[in-house]
């Protein structure tokens, strides 16, 4: 209903004001970011070594951010390390829904599976969750059928 009467984008801003676009627009603000929530949130999880924006991610239907568990063999052991990537386009996008993204990639620090376990552990990082994520993919739909929301 919203989207054939053109009023997603004015339903989105009255939740999310433009002031609400984030400040975390490099890699390296990225992954202080996503550092501060990790040590506020999961303190004894493992640590991350890479957090970026990667413009590579296109299809916002399946991923919205990736957490990858990379092993490498580095002299006669074997080391492992996790890295996050967001998609470049939560680079302006209101912080709240650059904070859900965050919270589902951390959650897979403890728990690889989307299940029961994952997603109250996506609560517990951030409240709105659920809510949260409902709405990127109303923002997604916007920016698919009109193009930019925000800083138009």
């Amino acid at each position: 209903m919203l989207i054939e009467q053109k009023r997603l984008g004015e339903h989105l801003l009255s939740r999310y004001h433009c002031n609400d676009i984030h400040k975390y627009t490099t890699d390296k603000a990225l992954y202080d970011y996503v550092q501060e929530l990790k040590s506020s949130c999961l303190k004894n999880s493992p640590p991350i070594a890479k957090v970026l924006y990667d413009a590579k991610i296109h299809d916002l239907r399946s991923a919205l951010g990736t957490h990858t568990f990379v092993s490498r063999v580095q002299g006669g052991k074997l080391k492992a390390k996790n890295e996050i990537r967001i998609s470049h386009f939560f680079k302006k996008a209101p912080e709240p829904f650059l904070r859900m993204i965050v919270a589902h990639e951390l959650a897979h620090l403890k728990e690889k599976e989307h299940n029961k376990a994952f997603y109250k552990l996506c609560t517990y990082i951030e409240p709105d969750y659920h809510q949260l994520e409902f709405d990127v993919r109303l923002y997604l739909t916007h920016l698919e059928y009109f193009g930019k929301l925000y800083g138009s």
